[in-house]
Order: structure tokens, then C-alpha cells, then sequence
């Protein structure tokens, strides 16, 4: 079952501090406690910008051969996050 309750309550001032940033980065106006009058597309660009800061994503670039012409080799960009 979901719960809004902080694993690490001492933690909360920094959450607290981590949104509001995020809420700056991506332009919206974000007030100290009650929030009710954001539109859906406001606060998910606030988590999704503080999910964004929390997983970065990492790009590498492997050559792989192509089968079908000797001597060819084509650039393929994986795209993978790291999550530790």
C-alpha cells in the first residue's frame, strides 16, 4: 500500500528544497506547502524535471559490424540508465 509518510523524515527540508528548484528550472511558480491550485501539467513537469535529476541518462556509442558488407561497420547509440 502507497504511502505519502517519509522513509527518512529528516529528509523532508531537502526534498522540500530539491522541488522547489525543480520548480524553477521548468518555470513554475511553486508557494512553501499547499499547492492545489497547479494544473496536472505543471507538477509532472516538476517531478519529471526532479526524476530527470535524480536518473541521468548516459549514452555510449558501440561499432558493431554489419553483416551483409565486408569491411562496413555501423555507429548505434544505446541508450541506458543507471539506477544505484
Amino acid at each position: 500500500m502507497a504511502s505519502n509518510k517519509a522513509l527518512v523524515p529528516e529528509a523532508k527540508e531537502a526534498l522540500d528544497r530539491f522541488k522547489m528548484e525543480a520548480a524553477a528550472e521548468v518555470g513554475v511558480n511553486l508557494n512553501q506547502g499547499y499547492n492545489g491550485e497547479l494544473t496536472a501539467r505543471q507538477a509532472g513537469s516538476i517531478g519529471g524535471q526532479m526524476v530527470k535529476k535524480m536518473t541521468p541518462i548516459r549514452s555510449t556509442r558501440f561499432l558493431r559490424a554489419n553483416r551483409t558488407k565486408a569491411e562496413h561497420c555501423a555507429k548505434i547509440m544505446y541508450i541506458v540508465s543507471v539506477v544505484g
